[in-house]
């Protein structure tokens, strides 16, 4: 069983790394030549100006008496530049926002994981390209593209520490910006030196501005002080551009660009596609910019034009990864090397033959791209297997370049801009093609290997916990004949990945399926006493289940998409006691099945996100969980049983554990409130309580409810910690239902003639304890594994949702720290989540966990949503995007496969795959 076990954890442990490597891979290539305009560009500097967190209505709106919070950003509006919505990718976070602000294109969501944390950027971007460039604000932020980009990048930064969420004033981060970019000129008018480094051409300034990202998830974007660090910004803002003016002798040669790297939601946070976070503001004025022009009629018919009152001034909208193209296109450098950004030419104040020849330079660098990922992809494919994109061969691409080239020359530059537009979409999508080229061979292989896994392990249920192999025991045992055809099925593969000189992960994800496929076949005998079991089942009994277990899989399936589902389903559980004999038998324990399973019913209808702090509900969870230990400690001193002492003394230390987490989480929030602050002893309780909780219960009785009552009090005390409201009851409500449905399979198992329950009530936590000799498998045990897996989804999907970066607070955490630190904080955040699962998939045993664990990794491996280099065609979603604030903005976060284009294709495509997955391993 151990080695079962081992193997098992190692080839889930592949699947879910193929995740990764089929469906989060980097879209980068190499080997391109760097491609800029032939022509004198409108500007000699940039300064580019990224306000971290900032959502495009928190810049556009007015405030209560009508006013702007940022009058000079208004005033450029409406008088010197031009505004629109820069539309972000999903993950909305900080480093792929600024990768595809400053390199132009859209990491895959894996990037995350690099991270914020001294990671240098391995491409080219805009920065690598300009002579110089001077930058201020983050070090997270500054050091991934200082490090890799040379000498001619200087860098300011505060201090990491100084990014507290508690902090009294966190509007010193871009305080600290602003003061030192003017010390920095006010000293370059002394240092001869830096002074001609600031005249040259070519040359950036990047100021990241972190102060309205932190406000806003320590205090929420609808805050004061969210609206007043915007307001901050826009006078430090008009300040610089004085400041510039002067410097330069107001040679109108500097371009501006204020933008964001992603926008925030109301409950402030940000990483999936909530519009709120994928809207982001972008003004830009100075050198080669157009100035606004007033129109009667706009493209665009959302709430944000209206409630801004800009239905005036043309709006005209940008992708992300555009910006980047435009900066190339301002001050004259290369465009960078893997942008996949289409030069916004709307923007350009220049000659027609000025915008035709930059987005001729911008067709050449995204078709280098094309070239190298198609070359690439062919060198290692047999030729007689290579599929060419067919939309855009070589004759073709020709052509279009000498068809553009040549209206150019006939000064028909809309035409050639056209042309131009025309080929970078299909140089796009052929990108993106070539990119996900072999997804379909390698999911199937993952696919065929992990069916595989699922039968192999259920006929070892079979064969070990049933009897159903006795009467075909005697079959002549196989030949030579079938190992050897696996292995040269094997040996063919390995020359077949060889010749194509593929990774060595296709080996594991291709070979793979190999042995399991040959472990299963194996186990003939079993499939055939299976095989003779199921002919032998009335037909209409069988019609039936698979009835029953259909509806079931549609219910675990939606519920993936819908959380309520999770309440129609616990409804129906509630009233199966009602179906059997519980009802007439144990009407106890059916009341108390009932009870529980419609308590808990009640949370996947209560809102994931956007709610308040409540403390005194957690404090209320609190006063339960201590009641609960009173329950234990009356029932410990009535059984006067041996070493009461030392248990009484263990259930004492959790009331204290649950005490202090009460007490710190009260004074916490307090503390935060006054802006104290994370209190010192707060903070080291905190973190003694978490490491506690992985010690005490260990050294509670191994008795089955004794240490999982235990594993329940230590666990409460850590999840107090990171509770903010009615979240705090739901692990005490799921845990008292899964010691109900212990009582209620005894009760059924004693019922249909299985004398176990003293047996099963004297379970022990400890290695030579064997379920199997209790009893048999039986075709009940089928129901079984389908309350574990919808136990399991109702542990993870309960309170929020687990697939979608939005259903996590960063507030739950700052009882352990407020200074931002994402893994550490991520870390917590999920612990939170499957302190759920794991602490109720304990209360059976491993057969019916390899009976539930072949459901749930199968739905996650094909619930993963496309990624986003399937999104590098540009062009805005079809229909106008809903602005916070209307009916679709103000639906329950979904998982953040259904934040991405086309929203019908990935709903369609996963929940097919699931049923087809669900009711195969039923």
């Amino acid at each position: 069983m151990l080695l079962l076990f081992i193997v098992g954890l190692l080839v889930h442990f592949v699947f879910f790394a193929s995740i990764f490597d089929i469906y989060f891979t980097s879209p980068l290539v190499h080997g391109m030549t760097p491609q800029s305009t032939p022509l004198p560009p409108p500007a000699r500097r940039l300064m580019l100006i990224v306000a971290d967190g900032l959502r495009a209505d928190a810049l556009y709106e007015l405030d209560e008496n009508g006013d702007s919070r940022a009058p000079f950003i208004r005033n450029i509006i409406m008088h010197e530049g031009s505004w629109g919505v820069s539309h972000t990718r999903v993950p909305t976070e900080s480093r792929p926002g600024h990768v595809a602000l400053i390199a132009g294109f859209y990491e895959d969501v894996s990037a995350v994981a690099k991270g914020w944390k001294e990671n240098p950027v391995e491409f080219d971007s805009l920065i690598n390209e300009s002579k110089y460039t001077w930058s201020w604000g983050s070090p997270d932020i500054l050091s991934m593209f200082a490090k890799a980009a040379g000498k001619h990048v200087y860098t300011y930064s505060y201090d990491a520490n100084d990014e507290d969420f508690g902090a009294q004033d966190v509007t010193k981060l871009d305080t600290w910006v602003f003061d030192n970019i003017k010390e920095f000129f006010h000293a370059a008018r002394k240092n001869q030196s830096l002074f001609s480094q600031l005249n040259e051409e070519k040359i950036v300034f990047f100021l990241h501005l972190l102060g309205i990202d932190t406000n806003g998830h320590a205090h929420r974007p609808s805050s004061r002080e969210y609206k007043e660090n915007v307001k901050l910004v826009d006078e430090g803002i008009k300040e610089l551009a004085s400041l510039l003016k002067e410097f330069y002798g107001n040679d109108e040669k500097t371009a501006f660009i204020l933008t964001s790297d992603h926008g925030m939601t109301d409950w402030g946070f940000h990483g999936t596609g909530h519009p709120s976070e994928t809207y982001t503001p972008f003004v830009t004025w100075g050198a080669g910019i157009k100035y606004p022009q007033k129109v009667s009629a706009q493209q665009f018919d959302d709430a944000l034009l209206k409630e801004c009152k800009l239905e005036d001034w043309k709006r005209r909208d940008i992708n992300q990864a555009d910006i980047a193209p435009l900066m190339a296109s301002l001050i004259g450098v290369p465009f960078p090397l893997n942008s996949v950004g289409i030069l916004p030419v709307d923007y350009l104040n220049n000659t027609d033959v000025f915008k035709a020849e930059s987005m001729f330079t911008n067709a050449v660098q995204i078709l280098e791209q094309f070239k190298v990922k198609m070359t690439q992809k062919k060198e290692v494919t047999l030729s007689f297997l290579f599929t060419p994109f067919k939309l855009l061969s070589d004759s073709k691409h020709l052509n279009l370049l000498r068809k553009a080239r040549s209206y150019i020359k006939q000064n028909k530059f809309e035409e050639a801009v056209s042309l131009c537009q025309e080929l970078i979409q299909l140089a796009l999508q052929g990108l993106s093609y070539y990119h996900t080229y072999d997804r379909f061979f390698l999911g199937f292989n993952v696919v065929l290997g992990f069916v595989g896994w699922a039968s192999y392990a259920s006929l070892h249920i079979i064969k070990s916990h049933s009897s159903l192999t006795r009467s075909v025991s005697k079959v002549k045992k196989p030949s030579g004949l079938l190992p050897c055809s696996f292995v040269a099925i094997g040996i063919l593969i390995a020359i077949f990945l060889l010749i194509q000189s593929c990774p060595w992960t296709y080996y594991v994800y291709c070979l793979l399926p190999v042995p399991i496929w040959y472990a299963v076949l194996r186990e003939y005998q079993v499939i055939q006493g299976l095989v003779t079991s199921l002919l032998t089942f009335p037909p209409r009994h069988f019609a039936g289940y698979l009835l029953v277990y259909t509806l079931g899989i549609e219910v675990l399936v939606l519920s993936f998409f819908y959380r309520y589902m999770l309440t129609a389903g616990l409804v129906v559980l509630a009233v199966w006691p009602f179906t059997t004999q519980l009802w007439t038998r144990a009407k106890g324990i059916s009341l108390s099945w009932i009870f529980f399973c419609l308590l808990l019913a009640v949370f996947p209808l209560m809102p994931v996100v956007g709610r308040k702090p409540d403390i005194f509900l957690v404090m209320g969870a609190g006063l339960l969980v201590l009641l609960l230990s009173l329950f234990v400690i009356t029932s410990l001193i009535k059984r006067k049983e041996s070493f009461v002492n030392e248990e009484l003394v263990l259930n004492l230390l959790q009331m204290l554990s649950t005490v202090l987490s009460m007490f710190a989480v009260y004074s916490t929030h307090n503390s935060l409130l006054k802006k104290q602050g994370l209190p010192l002893i707060n903070q080291i309780i905190s973190w003694v309580i978490l490491a506690s909780s992985f010690v005490v219960p260990l050294l509670s009785p191994t008795v089955l409810f004794e240490r999982l009552v235990s594993i329940l009090l230590s666990s409460m005390s850590t999840y107090l910690l990171l509770s903010r409201g009615y979240e705090a009851f739901f692990p005490l409500v799921l845990s008292c239902l899964m010691f109900v449905w212990i009582h209620t399979e005894q009760e059924i198992l004693q019922q249909s003639g299985v004398s176990c329950k003293q047996k099963v009530t004297s379970i022990q936590f400890t290695y030579n304890t064997d379920i199997t000799q209790f009893r048999q498998l039986c075709p009940d045990d089928i129901r079984r594994a389908f309350f574990l897996v919808f136990f399991l989804l109702t542990a993870f999907f309960g309170t929020g949702n687990i697939a979608s970066l939005n259903s996590f607070d960063l507030a739950s955490v700052y009882c352990f720290l407020t200074v931002f630190s994402p893994y550490t904080m991520g870390a917590l955040m999920m612990w939170k989540s499957f302190s759920h699962g794991s602490r109720h998939i304990r209360h059976y045993g491993f057969a019916f966990f390899l009976l539930g664990q072949g459901l749930w990794q199968l739905a996650g491996y094909w619930n993963k949503h496309q990624p986003l280099c399937d999104c590098h065609v540009h062009g805005h979603s079809s229909g106008v995007p809903q602005w916070p604030g209307t009916a679709a903005h103000d639906k329950e976060t979904q998982p953040v496969w259904q934040t991405q284009e086309p929203s019908h294709m990935i709903l369609l495509k996963p929940s097919f795959s699931i049923r087809i997955l669900f009711l195969f391993s039923f």
